[in-house]
């Protein structure tokens, strides 16, 4: 049981995973709203509003700002993760679900129908973020870890 009330008492950990937990039902239900419809991957999947990466990080980032402070390598570790993971979520693989989107379409041509297993499946198209779903995570997660603070007080 020791094992379990670890985990549930690291503020930093925890703030994490509810940043990551809270922006992946939220973009279920956004995504729900604009589709109509339930997409049982939107519950762990990338891409889409809020950027749950950003959340995440940003999290880890504000709790480790309260629990070690500014001047820890805690908070610089987390910080330069947190740097690292918007930036990627904006850039390359934002350029990767680009590239994905073009791909399936020419895929989808008379010219080009393949008839090997390999190319039936669909690439995945929701991979990176813009910067605006990335900002909302990012909001999001250190609202949430502001708010857990008052939990672990």
């Amino acid at each position: 049981m020791t094992f379990w009330m670890e985990l549930l008492n690291n503020q930093v950990l925890m703030s994490a995973v509810v940043g990551w937990v809270v922006a992946q039902v939220l973009k279920t239900i956004i995504d729900c709203a604009l589709n109509k419809g339930f997409s049982p991957e939107r519950l762990y999947g990338s891409g889409g509003m809020p950027s749950s990466h950003s959340s995440t990080v940003c999290a880890l980032t504000t709790s480790a700002a309260y629990c070690y402070g500014l001047g820890s390598a805690e908070f610089a570790i987390s910080f330069v993760l947190a740097a690292v993971v918007m930036y990627d979520a904006m850039g390359v693989r934002r350029e990767t679900g680009k590239q994905a989107k073009l791909l399936n379409m020419i895929m989808e041509q008379d010219f080009f129908k393949f008839d090997n297993e390999l190319f039936q499946k669909r690439l995945k198209e929701f991979v990176g973020h813009t910067p605006l779903q990335v900002a909302a995570g990012a909001v999001l997660g250190i609202v949430l870890a502001i708010g857990m603070e008052y939990l672990y007080v």
